[in-house]
């Protein structure tokens, strides 16, 4: 007999595993299904984020950035270091450490909120009178009910097309995250997120890296002074990034791989690297989930199709993070998770697309929430700007570290905050404080009038604020 839930989560990873939690905190009977196994072949919940995406690169950015600091920042501070070397090995393996403990950290999270966990794949099987069939394939097979069902399998990286990823040449960010000795030459498809984070990493370690985009701008979506700032301050520290750029032929042999393509000006181009990180977006985890057999509708890229709730067409079946519409977020996926287990509940779950922030990992950090100026130009919005350099911020100085400002839009005549856009130090914290005054819908004076402590980071958003009506107190 099926063992049988009030809600089943299909996918562990951000979305599902904080929905199953949410839901049994709710008082829910819940199981979650989850088929992510580590190299012991134990279970390790945590998706995409946990295992090779959010956690192990920030773990790798914040190894390489201490070797950076201490080969080449230190002596600044009058610290002076020898004979420094790198111990990839053991960087890699406290990589895998960090984990390892959040893995650990979900399964505890399971137990402590009695959701019910399955270690295999789950897949729609059928309607039944009490709700859906799920059906586990792992080392033991098992049958489920659920009233309702979540499906939260996440995604996948994209692949060149006629270049599979093999995790040894060519690399998805899976492989990026564990190449096994410092490439002398390693090359990026892609400007994204994951391209900029990983070649930073292995750059900072002494490779010597080119990132090739396809799109004519650095960073397209993000605000075009952002942008301009971050790709001067990469630059500078030797990421050799082109833009409009077209790949043509890629062969791989056993001294690395060889990239034909055409430059912005036309002209053809060879690249020879040991390995190449292709990251070129991503593709939703839709592939054996069932849908075919139970009539799940998805759209032609193979998302589940959802509405502003995250219903499906079927009743009683949903669906959240990176398998339906919307950014390819962590956080995006965990807001949508809480917010449907909270309708599940009877409650009213909420998910505010506008307010979702973003953040890009490099050194400098960049990170952005709601509009940018080039899209408020676009609307024909009446909106005024202020902006404010960390060269200009005490504490920006004593870290030594002043690359970027900060930039506030707010609208003309309300003076309600539209978007805020940062590059510099610490710019993925700093970026909380813009999302809570745009969820209140609050002002840019708001801002201003909000004591911040001395000195701080955080004084650059209120100058910001303040530049927004042409004051400063230069902090």
């Amino acid at each position: 007999m099926a063992k049988q839930f009030d809600v089943i989560v299909i996918g562990a990873g951000p979305g599902g595993y904080i929905a199953a939690i949410r839901a049994a905190q709710l008082g829910l009977a819940v199981a979650c299904v989850d088929a992510w196994t580590d190299a012991a072949g134990k279970p390790a919940p945590g998706g995409t984020c946990t295992n090779v995406g959010c956690i192990p690169s920030k773990a790798l950015l914040q190894s390489s950035e201490h070797y950076e600091q201490l080969n080449h920042h230190f002596a600044d501070h009058g610290i002076t270091a020898k004979g420094v070397s790198l111990d990839l090995a053991k960087l890699i393996g406290r990589k895998d450490t960090v984990v390892q403990q959040n893995n650990a950290g979900i399964l505890f999270l399971f137990k402590k909120n009695k959701v019910s966990f399955f270690h295999g794949t789950g897949t729609l099987a059928a309607k039944t009178d009490f709700g859906w069939s799920v059906k586990v394939a792992g080392k033991t097979d098992e049958d489920l009910e659920g009233r309702h069902v979540i499906v939260a399998t996440g995604s996948s990286a994209r692949e060149l097309p006629g270049l599979p990823f093999d995790e040894e040449l060519v690399l998805s960010n899976d492989g990026a995250l564990r190449i096994p000795a410092v490439p002398k030459k390693l090359g990026v498809i892609g400007a994204g997120v994951i391209g900029l984070e990983m070649g930073s990493v292995w750059r900072r370690l002494g490779a010597e890296v080119t990132i090739l985009e396809a799109m004519p701008e650095f960073l397209g979506a993000v605000d075009r002074d952002v942008a301009k700032e971050a790709q001067k301050a990469l630059a500078k520290q030797g990421l050799d990034i082109q833009t409009g750029v077209r790949i043509g032929e890629v062969k791989t042999s056993a001294k690395g791989v060889n990239v034909q393509y055409t430059d912005a000006a036309g002209a053809e181009q060879k690249l020879a690297v040991n390995h190449l990180i292709v990251s070129i977006g991503r593709v939703p985890n839709t592939q054996g989930l069932g849908a075919d057999v139970v009539g799940l509708k998805l759209d032609e890229r193979g998302f589940v199709v959802v509405d502003e709730d995250c219903r499906s067409n079927l009743p009683n079946v949903w669906a959240v993070g990176d398998v339906v519409r919307g950014p390819m977020l962590a956080h995006k996926a965990e807001e949508e998770g809480v917010a449907v287990a909270e309708r599940i509940a009877g409650q009213h779950g909420h998910v505010n697309f506008d307010t979702i922030p973003w953040v890009i990992y490099t050194s400098p950090e960049v990170a952005w929430v709601g509009k940018t100026e080039q899209a408020l130009k676009a609307e024909g919005r009446d909106y005024k700007a202020g902006s404010f350099p960390f060269m200009a911020n005490g504490r920006a100085r004593a870290l030594g570290d002043t690359t970027g400002f900060v930039k506030i839009l707010a609208d003309a005549k309300t003076d309600e905050v539209l978007g805020v856009h940062i590059v510099g130090p610490m710019a993925s914290e700093l970026i909380a404080e813009a999302v809570t005054i745009m969820e209140f819908r609050g002002a840019a004076e708001d801002i201003a009038r909000i004591c911040h402590a001395h000195p701080t980071l955080s004084e650059a958003v209120k100058e910001a604020a303040l530049a927004v009506d042409k004051r400063t107190l230069n902090l």
